[in-house]
């Protein structure tokens, strides 16, 4: 059978716009570039997947002809953000060509047959917990920046640890990421029973993975989650998502934290020393960012610079009564930790002048960032 049917443009430019991130990364195989389209009693269902991350999502349609057929999916999704209508129809021609009607636009379209679509990951049914969509955006959000590139040598680095613990009949979900020069670590109270997650030792979701978990977690109010031995799954009432789990040794994160003594403290606003570090951010190396901090007598002192263009100096007023400190710290990673934070009041924790700052707040609880020192 041919696919032919009339979709809303709205409803259709939601769904496929939530599959371009997976459909167009470049890929070994030409099939992974194209969205699947399923038509059922009610609707489409569109499909993108990269071996790595997969997504399904229902569309409300007119079916006229019930079909499945795999279209470019850059390209639709490009003639249906262009239409100037308001419903879009797709007939299926021969041999995988598609006619694609918007208003007095028509578009024939090449198309690749639906069977060298990889199939879409079975899970269970049977094992899903509900949770606040929200909770798992902010505790993306608070890690997702220290996640290392690609290119790093450690595998498990280019990942993201996930755990759960029970604390005084309370339950916690957990997300660390660390990118060898930094580590955030993030944990939020939550009311679902944790126990039915069952949790893997060393449950790693990959950064593509999260990174798409994120965007599918601001698009709903509660998300479903499932994890099993290989994948994790995340569904609501329209769309599943299929994330693909890896294995390996995180570094033992708490010996990091455990380092760090909760004694001499440096209280600073936040709002003036971010602002404070992207001024003098203008003149720091391009790729490690060295700053110096100078802390003593209630100032702080940063200083940066540049062989190529000068230097930059900027003074702080800070709560600190410790011995006088001389750090050195790529100025990029204090960016990054602050913007995520909301407190007014940043505590930071620092041993002595080659040791690493721990960042933490009262208002954000549950978020701490430690970032290791640099030489000057």
């Amino acid at each position: 059978m041919t696919l032919n049917c009339i979709v809303s443009r709205s409803d259709l430019m939601e769904g496929l716009n939530s599959l371009q991130n997976i459909t167009n990364k470049r890929a070994t195989l030409a099939i992974l570039s194209n969205v699947l389209i399923e038509s059922t009693d009610d609707g489409l269902i569109l499909t993108g997947t990269d071996l790595e991350v997969g997504l399904r999502v229902k569309v409300p349609a007119e079916i006229h002809d019930q079909g499945l057929l795999t279209l470019p999916s850059k390209k639709v999704f490009e003639i249906v953000r262009e239409s100037g209508t308001d419903s879009i129809t797709i007939q299926e021609t021969e041999n995988s060509w598609v006619i694609v009607s918007a208003g007095l636009s028509t578009y024939n379209l090449a198309g690749m047959p639906s069977d060298e679509f990889p199939e879409f990951p079975e899970f269970d049914e049977d094992n899903f917990v509900s949770f606040e969509a929200g909770i798992f955006a902010d505790l993306i959000d608070k890690v997702i920046f220290s996640v290392a590139n690609e290119e790093e040598n450690a595998y498990s680095l280019t990942n993201v640890l996930f755990e759960t613990e029970k604390k005084d009949d309370r339950s916690y979900v957990r997300m660390i990421s660390s990118d060898g020069h930094r580590l955030s670590i993030m944990e939020k109270d939550v009311a679902a029973d944790i126990d039915l997650l069952n949790i893997q030792s060393g449950t790693l979701i990959p950064k593509k993975g999260i990174q798409e978990l994120k965007k599918f977690c601001y698009n709903c109010d509660t998300v479903e989650l499932s994890f099993e031995e290989k994948q994790l799954v995340a569904r609501d009432n329209e769309s599943i998502m299929v994330i693909r789990l890896k294995k390996g040794e995180f570094p033992q994160y708490s010996a990091i934290v455990d380092a760090v003594q909760l004694e001499n403290k440096i209280q600073i606003e936040r709002n003036p020393f971010l602002d404070s570090l992207k001024r003098i951010n203008l003149f720091t190396e391009d790729i490690f960012h060295t700053i110096q901090l100078e802390i003593e007598n209630g100032k702080m002192i940063l200083t940066s610079q540049n062989v190529d263009l000068g230097n930059a100096k900027d003074v702080q007023d800070v709560k600190y009564d410790g011995e006088p400190l001389l750090l050195g710290f790529n100025c990029r990673y204090f960016i990054d930790a602050l913007q995520v934070m909301e407190c007014d009041v940043v505590d930071a924790y620092i041993n002595s002048n080659n040791s690493p700052c721990l960042m933490k707040s009262d208002i954000d609880e549950g978020f701490l960032s430690i970032i290791m020192p640099m030489q000057l």
